[in-house]
């Protein structure tokens, strides 16, 4: 973190052992940190029965909104593991991008979809009509007509999103 984000809160995600990622979120939350884990809903099998449960949509990872005098008591949470960085430093993560991807898990009707992969990265683009309108991403997969994936940085997820290609804008 910079000495000039030193009383200014910035989202930065980190890395969490792997299952622990709600005992992170209410660890941080009792320490007075914000802390914000995506949450979607996957019906899962069992052999005996079928169940709607709540699962990280980002398994291994939580953000947490930050100033400087937190940075270390994060890092000091048991099951945390480190910040994801970029050029040996922690990444933040834009505020408009948190709030488009509330904003985009609060709607019913969008079918969420997580991929883990390497893409190689594309246009910038920009939702331009329908309920998740303003979110911006990099384009990295189209399937079919309707199915778009763009990569949140900089964790290095992609979330699908069912919407129409028309709906799309390129950033320049």
């Amino acid at each position: 973190m910079e000495a000039t984000k030193e009383t200014s809160a910035q989202w930065y995600a980190i890395y969490v052992k792997s299952r622990s990622e709600k005992k992170v979120l209410q660890t941080l939350t009792e320490k007075g940190i914000e802390a914000y884990l995506p949450i979607h809903k996957k019906l899962r099998q069992w052999s005996d029965r079928k169940k709607l449960v709540e699962m990280p949509l980002m398994p291994g990872y939580v953000f947490v909104l930050i100033t400087r005098k937190d940075y270390d008591r994060v890092l000091q949470t048991d099951h945390v593991v480190c910040y994801i960085t970029f050029g040996g430093k922690a990444a933040p993560i834009r505020d408009e991008d948190i709030e488009s991807l509330k904003r985009m898990l609060r709607q019913d009707k969008v079918k969420v979809e997580l991929t883990r992969e390497d893409l190689t990265p594309g246009e910038q683009v920009e939702i331009i009509s329908g309920p998740l309108m303003g979110m911006k991403g990099e384009l990295v997969q189209i399937k079919g007509k309707n199915k778009v994936g763009i990569r949140i940085q900089p964790v290095g997820y992609t979330v699908m999103i069912e919407v129409p290609i028309s709906e799309l804008a390129i950033v320049r």
